[in-house]
């Protein structure tokens, strides 16, 4: 099934936005964070991909596969096939071998395969898409920035006044990224319901000409270092650090310097035998 026939398989407006995040193909990055949850889209996206008559592989390292597959029916279940990395991480290594570099390395070779076609191939069968879900808030940059750099399509979930939003953002080759927000819900079923955005008059105004209150301004502690404060604070070595200089101290006394014995007299029942030193556990 091409693109433009899964478009006009589905009814209603909702199935719009995935439609366009399915459409091109190459890796789709959902970036979620604690307040607006990413597994509900992401699990809609997989429903649709496999209405579409789609074999969906789950690389999950998240939650169970029971977790996962739970809230489809029968017929969505029977196109998943899931590959189990959340009771045993240690599968990994498998990637690693087939894939240098790791998860990442298995990203960028299934990114290879999923190279956007030009218009008039748009009929081809073989197409890969990647999905993939982010908590961007437990990465560092380094992670986030790379995955980002591989990403073809990045939505960024959020919301306001408790309705969900997605900022979605398209680059392809020799194109201009395009970026536009989609406000939506999630139904039971893992359906997508397209919604209006908040009014302008239901959103905090707020004006452009009234500079922004500073929250630190009527504190009754300074929260900013001085250079000399800052000097100091960078030469302070605390005592729980291993300088070089105490390590020279311990390793080379200076002559005068007191230093300590251990003197150790064996107890009446203190029977060592360095030949047998397990002796008194009687194995």
């Amino acid at each position: 099934m091409t693109p433009s026939e899964g478009a006009r398989a589905g009814t209603g407006r909702e199935l719009e936005m995935l439609d366009s995040l399915l459409a091109l193909g190459g890796l789709v990055l959902l970036r979620d964070s604690v307040e607006w949850e990413g597994r509900s889209l992401l699990k809609a996206l997989v429903k649709k991909s496999a209405l579409c008559g789609e074999q969906v592989h789950i690389l999950g390292c998240e939650v169970s596969e029971e977790e996962f597959r739970e809230g489809f029916d029968s017929d969505i279940n029977n196109r998943l096939v899931y590959h189990d990395f959340f009771r045993d991480p240690l599968n990994w290594s498998k990637t690693e071998e087939a894939f240098p570099g790791g998860p990442l390395g298995a990203l960028r070779a299934m990114c290879k395969r999923t190279d956007p076609v030009p218009v008039s191939d748009s009929s081809s069968v073989g197409k890969v898409s990647v999905l993939g879900l982010l908590h961007e808030e437990l990465h560092g940059p380094g992670p986030v920035g790379a995955l980002s750099s591989l990403a073809q399509t990045e939505v960024t979930l959020g919301g306001t006044m408790g309705q969900a939003s997605a900022h979605i953002l398209c680059r392809r080759p020799r194109q201009r990224p395009t970026d536009q927000t989609q406000w939506f819900s999630i139904l039971p079923d893992f359906s997508l319901d397209l919604q209006e955005g908040p009014s302008v008059e239901s959103q905090p105004y707020s004006d452009p000409h009234i500079p922004p209150v500073d929250p630190t301004t009527h504190l009754t502690f300074n929260l900013h270092l001085s250079k000399k404060e800052r000097e100091a604070r960078d030469s302070l070595i605390l005592p729980f650090q291993f300088s070089s200089e105490k390590q020279q101290a311990l390793l080379r006394p200076r002559p005068g310097q007191a230093t300590s014995h251990i003197f150790y007299e064996p107890d009446a029942y203190d029977d060592l035998d360095q030949e047998d030193p397990d002796d008194d556990l009687d194995i």
